[in-house]
């Protein structure tokens, strides 16, 4: 039994989707990477969210970071938070165990603007940061007075 001679046509139907994958997959050299202000490795801290009617709160957890070395800010659809630890080993000091990394905290949660900012209250205690997103009067529930 013989099979079909592929046409030039086959291979170019064939060549198309093949390119079609490959540009699907592989990212476009026209586009910029998204732009970092620090290039410097950073850690995820391990966090909560819980949601409420009223609001959002989120529990993030920053061991050795002080009031000083946090910054928390919301802009654009995104809350991010960044922590630096304020400890230095001493001189002469070698560690013979280390839980973590020194690496600086960062945390970037995306939300989707449902979020009153003018009402975000933060407070940090013992390394532990709690944040309360307050929603927007929008998106609360409400009863409906039905007459």
């Amino acid at each position: 039994m013989t099979q079909p001679v592929p046409t030039s046509l086959d291979n170019q139907q064939k060549m198309e989707e093949t390119m079609s994958i490959l540009n699907s997959i592989v990212p476009n050299r026209t586009q910029q990477p998204a732009k970092r202000e620090n290039t410097e490795p950073t850690a995820k801290p391990v966090y909560e969210v819980r949601e409420s009617d009223e609001a959002w709160g989120l529990t993030v957890y920053l061991p050795g970071v002080a009031r000083g070395g946090l910054e928390v800010t919301a802009e654009e659809g995104q809350l991010l938070v960044r922590g630096r630890r304020d400890w230095k080993a001493p001189a002469g000091w070698t560690a013979l165990y280390r839980e973590s990394a020194d690496a600086p905290y960062e945390l970037a949660l995306q939300h989707d603007n449902t979020i009153d900012v003018e009402k975000i209250h933060a407070e940090l205690k013992d390394g532990v940061l709690r944040v309360s997103l307050p929603k927007a009067d929008s998106i609360k529930p409400r009863k409906i007075a039905v007459n």
